[in-house]
């Protein structure tokens, strides 16, 4: 009904700790049970509850190529995701995806 954004979500435990900030699937229990979730916040009803999130790491992969094509996720976790746990990383606001400092990029400050 109005502009989105699809966002990959990087992390060990990703889908399990993006659920828990969603909230449950249908908005009424949202707001009863979990009203500071984004469901229970910001959800209109079950159909327009205001975000998703992949509910396996299988349903994640088909997702993030449906939304994301050019990127090949098999490749991000054999350079980029190694670089990610070593240190610090900085947000690229230009590019719209976090990076490890060093990579050729602003260092924090």
């Amino acid at each position: 009904s109005g502009p989105m954004w699809a966002y990959i979500l990087a992390h060990e435990n990703a889908i399990p700790l993006w659920r828990s900030l969603m909230g449950p699937t249908k908005v009424f229990r949202a707001r009863n049970s979990v009203p500071d979730s984004i469901r229970g916040a910001y959800g209109l009803t079950d159909t327009r509850n205001t975000t998703h999130g992949s509910d396996s790491p299988a349903s994640a992969s088909r997702e993030i190529a449906f939304f994301f094509p050019e990127f090949n996720e098999q490749l991000w976790y054999e350079q980029e995701e190694p670089r990610l746990r070593c240190g610090r990383v900085y947000y690229s606001a230009e590019e719209r995806v976090h990076r490890a400092c060093g990579d050729g990029g602003a260092e924090l400050t």
